[in-house]
């Protein structure tokens, strides 16, 4: 999913910095993506491999994000070994949801 049609226009991050923005997500699934669930239709839960530096890493993203699209709201679960990361919208946003989850999944198999 390369193109980037998914993201909706209430997303106010310029449009030529979505590519350099979605492949900071996507390095980051690729590199630490353990599972992956939808415990709730509009919420998408991420467990990511802990280490170094990775929990200011996924601070630091969702909060850039959550500045320039704030239909998403983000809740990181600190631990040990795993990250948690909860990504929810509203049902306005649940395609979006859902193309997230799809490119999380394609991209994150390790």
């Amino acid at each position: 999913m390369s193109d980037l049609a998914w993201v909706p226009q209430s997303c106010t991050l310029p449009t030529e910095e979505r590519p350099l923005r979605v492949a900071e997500w996507d390095g980051l699934f690729a590199e630490r993506l353990a599972s992956l669930s939808r415990p709730e239709p509009l919420r998408l839960h991420l467990d990511l491999a802990g280490g170094p530096g990775v929990e200011e890493r996924v601070q630091d993203l969702v909060e850039r994000e959550g500045g320039c699209c704030s239909f998403f709201s983000f809740t990181v679960t600190p631990g040990e070994d795993l990250i948690g990361l909860d990504i929810t919208v509203d049902q306005q946003h649940d395609a979006v949801l859902e193309a997230l989850a799809a490119r999380t999944a394609a991209g994150g198999q390790r």
